[in-house]
């Protein structure tokens, strides 16, 4: 690999970067609103008065977070932190930082996308794979037609119905949260057992979603795998039918499945985002959703700004390792 194609593929990644931390910074201020006298309002009310003094402490608190500046300003201040990685003060949240609150739920959010990214991947492209193979079993045909149907709906409609059928009707899977109230996070077998119980629906409302779409692509990759040179002259040569299935047929139809990955990264974070929304569960999601419901400006940035690195990272490593999956592709000059 050519060392100007991965400072050019670096630089496109900064540049996207940064355009998605610019849209990051205005998108918000968009809506109009004052988040910190909302704040200062709503936890005056719930004291049953409101104080005269109100709009000088309005005042003071826009000055320690920055929001009495000019927007230019404001907007070098941002860039100038984003680069550090330092998202200020929560505002509904005070004095409780944002890196705080998303380090306490990236962990959630990392292993739940994590597991579910990786066997709806896998189980997906093993059935897509299967059901163009020539000596797969039949009743793999069947499954078809529920993994389209599955694929095509929303990953929190699905939760939604997982929900009322396991967990209202059947009451086999809790209905809300990461583990059960009451009890002390440790890394103990009765509290791991009690994560994994409750993060089961979340995990399958996503997994049986994705893997429909695997199964399609990965079913048309592999047909058209068959037809091609590589693998007709392979089965001329005599060879086991593992050895065509695993080597020749599957190992090439993967990359676009790979590509399509990366290219789907995304639409996976913003689908577990909202799922974690719905079934309350203590990750960046519903981090997200609290800091939308109160105009949080920062924790809105800061989270934003996580998720666009995080997917600008994973495609710009995916493009990297696209020779180690396949050895025909080279960033060489010919």
């Amino acid at each position: 690999m050519r060392a100007d194609y991965v400072v050019k593929r670096f630089l496109i990644f900064l540049l996207i970067i940064w355009v998605a931390a610019t849209l990051n910074f205005f998108l918000p201020r968009l809506g109009g609103g004052n988040p910190v006298a909302q704040k200062l309002m709503a936890t005056a009310a719930l004291g049953g008065n409101l104080h005269a003094g109100m709009q000088d402490m309005v005042k003071e608190y826009e000055a320690k977070f920055g929001l009495d500046k000019p927007v230019w300003q404001q907007y070098l201040t941002y860039l100038s932190d984003m680069s550090r990685l330092n998202f200020n003060y929560s505002i509904t949240n005070y004095p409780r930082t944002v890196m705080e609150m998303i380090m306490e739920g990236l962990p959630w959010t990392i292993t739940l996308l994590t597991v579910t990214t990786i066997l709806s991947f896998i189980i997906g492209n093993l059935l897509g794979a299967f059901q163009a193979w020539p000596g797969a079993p039949r009743w793999l045909q069947f499954l078809m037609p529920p993994l389209l149907a599955m694929s095509a709906v929303p990953f929190f409609l699905l939760g939604l119905v997982l929900i009322y059928i396991f967990g209202f009707l059947l009451q086999l899977f809790p209905l809300y949260g990461g583990y059960t109230a009451g009890a002390v996070p440790s890394l103990t077998l009765p509290f791991i057992l009690d994560m994994i119980h409750h993060a089961l629906l979340p995990a399958l409302s996503i997994i049986l979603v994705s893997i429909g779409g695997w199964a399609l692509g990965m079913r048309a990759m592999m047909i058209t795998t068959q037809g091609e040179d590589y693998v007709v002259f392979a089965e001329a040569k005599g060879l086991r039918d593992r050895t065509l299935f695993l080597h020749y047929a599957i190992r090439n139809a993967m990359l676009p499945q790979a590509t399509a990955l990366a290219l789907a990264l995304g639409q996976l974070v913003s689908g577990a985002i909202i799922v974690e929304v719905i079934f309350g569960y203590p990750g960046v999601g519903t981090v997200l959703f609290q800091a939308l419901r109160g105009s949080d400006y920062f924790m809105v940035q800061g989270i934003v700004f996580i998720i666009i690195v995080s997917i600008g990272l994973a495609t710009f490593a995916l493009d990297l390792v696209y020779p180690l999956l396949d050895p025909r592709i080279t960033y060489r000059r010919g």
